[in-house]
């Protein structure tokens, strides 16, 4: 049943599905006509809101840029591909190897979510390379469905905001410790129930052998590093190929590594994985020249988020100026009471997240609603906080916008995978909503 419903949705999405630059193109008319539409604001309005918005997102697209570009560096270095190669080794068959990939990356997402969505693609990558008769677009849907866990991890944005002295809503909600949010039943639950289950949903979305995608030969052979030629006939020369430049350079890195560890704790953020991502990659390539050509063919993967990502924000500035995202979160509140105002909460935050998919720009927009729909509803405030993570994490299935760096990486479109994490976003809705209307 799951394969033929699988099936169903991988014929749907690669047969209407545009390439993700169109589907922000698409989601921004939809927008600017919802705001004219729902919200009675003018065109020239909306217009203004789209431009004014359109690069409030700079510094987090050359994040994600790095994020794609030294990760996928670091994984291509000698070290780093030994161990992949023998977990993908240690795989006897296809299921084993989309199984793995899937738990391994929803491990890897709950520490981290840009730390999961570089792992997820990397040890897919390298099972697709080594287990053979795996279909390459399902090990990658796996990784990226890994991502469903993010928001309920240890960097979700809304526990993490809640838990910090001097968030927006202190006023309303005072501080909320991650012991009611990230660590409580309600979270945990669902959480485990997703590990456990969704490696099991992704082996049974394999397709039967004659319609299995396998990874073609010849891009595993394009994929082979080039032969560096490492001569050292000039002082150029000799720096370039200077084991000694990148320990050094490398060791500073991590002295600064180790200092923000031992004063800020386990604390991830973008910037700390990105410098780490960097100077370990620096230190196992062994010579700047390596590591330079190794950055050479991974910025080619990165087009589609320099590209995109500036329409997202334009979308983002058009929902949140005209009161569009607010809006959509009333509707549901209106027709919420103490029982059902998490689950709807949900709903509205998988909807919002559509078009404002950044887990902080969607507590800014939907917190100032939901907060007092709670306190006046009775409902305990850390509850409805994860009821709006869970909700953003849980369209992202459907929302190539976070499948980027995934697809970056691999090489594939967003119609290759979505069919799979239509399937996932299906599943999790019905294990997500039920927890947050029994717990």
């Amino acid at each position: 049943m799951i394969r033929k419903l699988t099936k169903f949705f991988v014929r749907l999405v690669q047969r209407y599905l545009p390439d993700p630059f169109l589907f922000a193109v698409v989601l921004t008319f939809v927008v600017f006509l919802m705001g004219i539409i729902i919200n009675k604001q003018s065109p020239v309005d909306m217009v203004k809101y789209w431009g004014e918005g359109f690069w409030n997102l700079l510094t987090f697209s050359m994040q994600m840029v790095l994020i794609l570009v030294t990760g996928f560096v670091l994984a291509n270095s000698p070290f780093i591909k030994n161990i992949l190669k023998n977990i993908a080794k240690a795989m006897k068959n296809p299921a084993q190897a989309v199984m793995v990939t899937t738990f391994v990356a929803l491990i890897a997402a709950w520490i981290n979510w840009g730390f999961g969505l570089v792992i997820g693609a990397l040890i897919a990558k390298e099972m697709a390379k080594t287990v053979k008769g795996t279909d390459y677009r399902l090990l990658i849907a796996s990784g990226y469905i890994g991502f469903l866990v993010w928001h309920a991890g240890l960097a979700g944005s809304v526990p993490l905001t809640i838990a910090t002295s001097g968030h927006f809503l202190e006023g309303q909600m005072g501080i909320i410790p991650t012991s009611e949010t990230i660590f409580s039943l309600y979270n945990l639950v669902p959480l485990i129930i997703l590990i456990v289950t969704l490696p099991f949903l992704t082996r049974f979305m394999s397709p039967p052998k004659e319609e299995t995608f396998e990874i073609d030969p010849e891009i595993l052979k394009a994929e082979k590093q080039d032969t560096i030629k490492e001569t050292k006939d000039t002082p150029a020369d000799k720096l370039e190929n200077s084991v000694i430049i990148s320990m050094l350079i490398g060791i500073m890195g991590l002295a600064y590594i180790v200092f923000y560890f031992s004063t800020n704790g386990f604390k991830l953020n973008l910037n700390i994985m990105n410098f780490t991502f960097l100077f370990l990659g620096i230190l196992l390539h062994k010579t700047p020249r390596r590591y330079l050509h190794s950055l050479s063919n991974a910025v080619k993967g990165s087009a589609g988020i320099i590209l995109q990502f500036p329409f997202y924000s334009g979308i983002m500035g058009m929902m949140i100026a005209s009161g569009l995202a607010a809006t959509i979160s009333g509707w549901f509140v209106s027709i919420s009471n103490e029982t059902t105002l998490p689950f709807f909460t949900f709903l509205s935050a998988g909807l919002v997240n559509i078009f404002v998919p950044s887990g902080g720009g969607q507590w800014a927009v939907q917190g100032p609603i939901m907060v007092p729909a709670s306190i006046e509803l009775g409902v305990p405030l850390a509850k409805t906080a994860m009821a709006v993570a869970w909700g953003d994490a849980w369209t992202n299935m459907i929302q190539p916008f976070w499948a980027l760096p995934a697809l970056g990486i691999a090489g594939l479109g967003a119609r290759d995978i979505m069919g799979y994490c239509l399937v996932a976003l299906l599943y999790s809705g019905v294990v997500l909503g039920l927890t947050l209307l029994i717990l």
